[in-house]
């Protein structure tokens, strides 16, 4: 730790919060760049960024650089500020590939300019968008229509190959995204990747409508497969931007149900998995056998999915003593069963062939992307928030990280699988030691404009959350960054020289979750009604009932 803070000091950068989870570093815009390269250098990668309108409190625009040095267990937050008349901020993406997303978010949705960045387009919002309207400005109100401006869709075309068009609606592609794809005979040449087809304009609403209480809610329904960990992602940033400590029992349900949840996604994409190869009966199999894990679900917390079980200070109910043997029994069964089903299908020389040796992502191109989570232990990198980042009841149990080196989807298929089986060693010693006492601080004071923090181990990687507290029980600034929006972007590098026909299974082995990486509710610009909303929407509209 020592080491990094004068690194920062040396390279002019002023720590000016130091919490136990977190350095909140500010640098002027002339150090940005060599400063966040020179902590990349020292072993600290990209994980998001954060543009900010911070005008009503000091004028300026802010943009946070958030990087996560996992040997000192340690966030750094790069602060960086411009004035509104001089929007300016030297891009470190030229430094730090995995910036790219990060940056052309912030000057798409608060005007930022980003001076040197290599890709500056748009990259969330679409291309009918007028010019000079930024949605995540302050004086932008949540409920402002805007009118789009018709303009040519853009086509890249190419001479040494043939433009394949993969989305936004597709059999293999369960959401709409599209992946312009470059072939040459049966080879993919390149590809191109283009999303936020459903952005759902989370963070305006929070910021604008809800309160501190209510935004666990939101959080959990920002993916429908694994919303818990982003729950606890939002509620672990705010006790950090608060330092309230959680009741240890709460910290075990908390661990208990992200265990659970972790398992039934990553069944649950082992099935698409096999549908995608054109191996139906493994799919049923597996979404059989992943049954049995909602059941556990639905016992502890009433809900197949969703469980609304917690918020800012511990865990909203208790979890009952007489169903830990009916979880450990069901638990046992899983793991029996998904034993034999990998067993099963790794003898299956047609599953191999079509796995093996297939979507290369090399160790130092995802250091370099920020890949996390199995996409990133598939490819030889020793990263999981859990070990590296310790929260909920992880500091207490024993547990391996599985790492494979043949950055191939074979070695995305084998990290997953033996993540099934150490998830339920998790849930094991969860139940043996769960400690009593209180689940839930209910009184506790949110000083405003305080940062926070909050990462999770989500199933597809790490997910994190950033905040900046308001008074009346809002947040100023909220940022949820999903595992997908960092893995994404390794796409086209697994894709170039592989079979077209590999395509849906490259794709489908960063298990991509385009809802929660998006942030738009699709509407018909002629006649203003909604063509598309997700469940977030639906969500606010109960909460405000």
């Amino acid at each position: 730790m020592q080491d990094i803070k004068r690194v920062i000091e040396e390279n002019n950068g002023k720590i000016v919060v130091e919490h136990d989870y977190f350095l909140l570093v500010e640098v002027s815009r002339e150090h940005v760049r060599k400063l966040a390269r020179t902590l990349f250098e020292a072993g600290a990668y990209y994980s998001t960024g954060v543009g900010s309108d911070e005008r009503p409190r000091n004028g300026f625009f802010a943009m946070y650089h958030i990087l996560n040095h996992e040997e000192s267990k340690k966030y750094i937050v790069l602060k960086v500020e411009a004035p509104e008349h001089d929007l300016r901020i030297p891009s470190i993406t030229p430094e730090i590939e995995g910036a790219n997303w990060a940056e052309r978010e912030a000057h798409d949705v608060l005007g930022i300019v980003f001076e040197g960045h290599p890709e500056p387009e748009r990259l969330i919002l679409p291309d009918d968008w007028p010019e000079g309207v930024y949605p995540l400005r302050k004086d932008f109100k949540y409920n402002e229509k805007v009118k789009p401006v018709r303009k040519e869709e853009k086509f890249i075309e190419r001479e040494d190959a043939l433009v394949l068009p993969l989305g936004p609606f597709h059999p293999t592609l369960h959401e709409p995204e599209y992946f312009e794809i470059y072939v040459d005979g049966e080879t993919i040449a390149g590809a191109r990747y283009k999303g936020f087809f459903i952005h759902r304009g989370l963070e305006k609403l929070a910021e604008g409508r809800l309160t501190i209480h209510q935004i666990p809610f939101v959080a959990e329904r920002i993916c429908g497969i694994c919303g818990y960990t982003h729950m606890i992602c939002y509620c672990q940033a705010v006790e950090n931007a608060i330092e309230l400590e959680v009741p240890e029992r709460a910290e075990y349900i908390r661990t208990l149900l992200l265990e659970i949840e972790r398992i039934h996604s990553h069944i649950l994409w082992f099935g698409v998995v096999y549908h995608l190869l054109g191996f139906d009966t493994g799919f049923m199999h597996a979404w059989r056998i992943r049954e049995k894990v909602m059941d556990i679900a639905e016992m502890l917390t009433g809900n197949r999915k969703t469980y609304g079980m917690s918020l800012v200070g511990g865990v909203r109910r208790d979890i009952d003593e007489d169903k830990k043997e009916k979880t450990l029994k069901a638990l046992r069964e899983v793991s029996q069963e998904m034993k034999k089903l990998f067993n099963d299908v790794l003898a299956m020389k047609e599953i191999l062939n079509r796995i093996e040796d297939v979507g290369i992502l090399p160790k130092d191109r995802a250091r370099s992307i920020g890949v996390v989570g199995p996409v990133a232990r598939g490819s030889g990198i020793n990263t999981d928030v859990r070990k590296d980042h310790p929260y909920a009841a992880y500091k207490y149990l024993d547990f391996k990280v599985p790492v494979y080196n043949g950055c191939d989807v074979l070695s995305r298929y084998l990290v997953r699988a033996d993540e099934i089986f150490e998830s339920i060693y998790l849930i094991e010693q969860v139940l043996d030691q769960m400690p009593g006492g209180d689940i839930m601080v209910e009184r506790f004071e949110v000083p405003e404009f305080s940062v926070g923090v909050g990462a999770t181990e989500a199933p597809r990687g790490e997910d994190v959350h950033f905040v900046i507290t308001h008074r009346g029980s809002k947040v100023y600034r909220w940022r949820p960054r999903a595992p997908t929006y960092n893995n994404l972007p390794s796409v086209p590098v697994m894709l170039e020289g592989e079979h077209l026909a590999d395509a849906p299974a490259i794709i489908g082995s960063i298990d991509p979750c385009f809802s929660c990486t998006d942030h738009v509710t699709i509407v018909d610009d002629s006649t203003g009604k909604i063509l598309f909303r997700g469940p977030l929407e639906d969500a606010i509209r109960r909460l405000k009932r």
